[in-house]
């Protein structure tokens, strides 16, 4: 457990250094929008790039990637259909599945486990956000189609919903495949992998200066974790949002461990898999919630209630990721 301690104290250190900056004022919430955009736009595709370009793909193990899928499914779902299939239903599942695999697990996992667990994380965040959100957006806009058939119905429409309705759905999914490929996170991954693919490595006149900018993305992610934290107060929603949290945090993983241990999974992979599977819900639920105009508040209260507890899941996700099988 002492090793777990080395690994979170720093993290934990620094969200509280961006917390106390917001609180005072030191890093106003208006500037949160340019603070978010150096970090995701221009530290972390250095990063991502570097990293990748030095990868051998042959040698990547997938199958925790996959499994982790398959547990954030099975969650989803449950969680879906305990809701009563609708839209609420659809962005609580998201809620307790969608990890914060950046702004937190980056530096989580590049502190426990080095670049060799760093390697594993970017395989799955390379896909993370186009299969995640893109399957939920057509699990969310079928949902908008069937209540709009509902209510043509009630209304007495003898053809409750047209082509233009099917229309529209596949061009929301196919604007939510573009922007989950074309975007500032798994573009420089993808990138990375085709340049290391070429054998050649990076110029030294190109690699330092990513190198540099790749360091700056970990204490700058933390420290806007923290500055977002103090923005954002939790005033309502408390009982939805600590069971999300609770989903989140402790049944994701658990349901991930598990189910790993079954099919025989072993190794670095599946222990950072598993680490990632605890980690806070990450913010683009939000984005989903005010989209689709549903559980906004109860979805605000659990992205900073996970953050807060998962100092204490995290650590006990470690903690059991040092007992899982070499």
């Amino acid at each position: 457990m002492l090793a777990v301690f080395h690994a979170l104290s720093p993290i934990v250190l620094l969200i509280a250094v961006g917390y106390l900056a917001g609180r005072v004022g030191w890093v106003k919430s208006t500037s949160l929008g340019d603070f978010s955009n150096i970090v995701f736009c221009v530290l972390a595709p250095a990063l991502l790039f570097r990293t990748m370009s030095k990868v051998h793909v042959a040698e990547l193990d997938f199958r925790p990637v996959a499994m982790y899928f398959f547990a954030m499914w099975v969650v989803f779902f449950a969680v879906f259909l305990q809701q009563g299939r609708n839209r609420r239903g659809a962005v609580m599942g998201l809620a307790s599945t969608f990890s914060n695999t950046l702004m937190i697990g980056v530096p989580l996992v590049n502190i426990a486990f080095g670049d060799a667990g760093l390697v594993t994380l970017f395989a799955l965040i390379s896909v993370h956000a186009f299969i995640m959100l893109t399957m939920v957006t057509v699990v969310l806009e079928f949902v908008v189609v069937n209540e709009r058939s509902a209510l043509a119905i009630a209304a007495g429409a003898t053809v409750p919903i047209g082509v233009a309705r099917w229309r529209h759905l596949m061009r929301t999914v196919a604007k939510a495949m573009k922007g989950s490929i074309l975007h500032p996170i798994p573009l420089p991954i993808l990138c990375g992998i085709a340049y290391g693919l070429t054998g050649l490595p990076v110029p030294t006149l190109v690699d330092e200066p990513l190198k540099i900018l790749g360091n700056a993305f970990s204490p700058m992610a933390l420290v806007l974790v923290g500055v977002t934290l103090a923005s954002s107060p939790v005033t309502s929603g408390l009982k939805a949002a600590f069971t999300l949290a609770v989903m989140k945090n402790l049944v994701h993983p658990a349901v991930f461990i598990v189910t790993g241990l079954l099919l025989g999974l072993t190794g670095l992979p599946f222990k950072v898999m598993a680490v990632v599977a605890s980690l806070p819900i990450g913010a683009n639920v939000y984005l989903f919630a005010v989209r689709y105009r549903t559980a906004e508040t109860e979805v605000t209260a659990s992205v900073a209630l996970s953050t807060i507890l998962g100092v204490a899941t995290t650590a006990l996700s470690m903690g059991i990721a040092q007992w899982l099988p070499n």
